[in-house]
């Protein structure tokens, strides 16, 4: 963490999460793979540990979502990192439907084997059944609804809606089993509980927002500096600390309290919302080398 970062606390598990997990537990004995949705920009911070953990030795289909608003170039080096590792990778864009129509042919491939030995036996007409994993937020019920072609999950952009199971019909031979987002307990990393939080993973009104967006600024100062110079019109001093920085943009946008004084409040809601709805431009704030440094 940056030495121009403020500490922050960010816990969260709500109990209907516990119930979440235990259900995907029990309910993992009935489909074939596991598709696991995260966030193209924080691939790191929206996976779920567990998720592997309760997969076991299921074949793995990973979707990278919201490519639309992650730097091309960073997604490139997720996708060569995950597939190396033998997962298959969709990319999509939910918002738009990109990437979605090719989700059925994806599981088909992860399951290929499955879909011969059926043959063999013939039983080539059973259904496929998968499930379908995210951490809340991640676009999960969008992502459905596209490829369910209909609304077949509800949909919210406040995390954590999805609280029941059901099975959705992709297509002929394809089920999907939809399941609520799921967290860990808690995060043992600050920048990952604060990627959540700066993606909307979670709820603004748990936390510190003007800390956030500091510690954001100085986030975008180390990797995307031009992204502050296009959008709040100055140049990030490498010597400012995060709330000097959000001050600056304040100013620059003319968010004024009294004389003198700047609505940093105001400022820190209008980055963030600018980030999510991706008026910054195409954004990655991890690439695949954190693995290496969490080790």
């Amino acid at each position: 963490m940056s030495d121009n970062t403020e500490k922050m606390n960010i816990q969260w598990f709500p109990g209907h999460m516990t119930k979440a997990r235990r259900m995907i537990e029990e309910n993992m004995k009935l489909v074939d793979p596991v598709c696991k949705i995260i966030d193209a920009r924080i691939p790191f911070s929206s996976r779920n540990p567990d998720i592997d953990k309760l997969a076991g030795s299921k074949p793995r289909l990973v979707i990278l979502n919201r490519i639309d608003q992650a730097d091309p170039s960073v997604t490139a080096l997720w996708r060569d990192f995950f597939t190396s590792r033998g997962f298959a990778v969709l990319e999509t864009d939910c918002k738009s439907g990109k990437g979605i129509s090719g989700f059925p042919n994806a599981v088909r491939a992860v399951l290929k084997d499955k879909i011969e030995a059926y043959a063999v036996k013939g039983q080539a007409t059973r259904p496929l059944r998968a499930m379908i994993l995210g951490i809340p937020n991640v676009g999960k019920s969008t992502f459905i609804n596209r490829a369910a072609g209909r609304k077949a999950a509800l949909v919210s952009d406040k995390p954590g809606v999805t609280r029941g199971k059901q099975w959705i019909t992709i297509d002929h031979g394809l089920e999907l089993l939809d399941t609520p987002g799921i967290l860990w307990p808690r995060f043992d990393n600050q920048q990952v509980g604060e990627n959540l939080a700066v993606t909307g993973a979670i709820r603004d009104e748990i936390l510190d927002r003007e800390t956030l967006a500091a510690n954001f600024m100085v986030k975008l100062r180390e990797l995307y500096p031009q992204s502050i110079e296009h959008r709040y019109k100055f140049t990030p001093s490498p010597s400012a600390n995060g709330f000097e920085l959000l001050e600056e943009a304040a100013k620059k946008r003319g968010f004024i309290v009294s004389k003198g004084e700047y609505d940093l409040e105001r400022m820190a809601a209008t980055l963030l919302d600018e980030f999510r709805g991706g008026k910054l431009g195409r954004i990655s704030l991890e690439k695949p080398d954190i693995f290496e440094k969490q080790a």
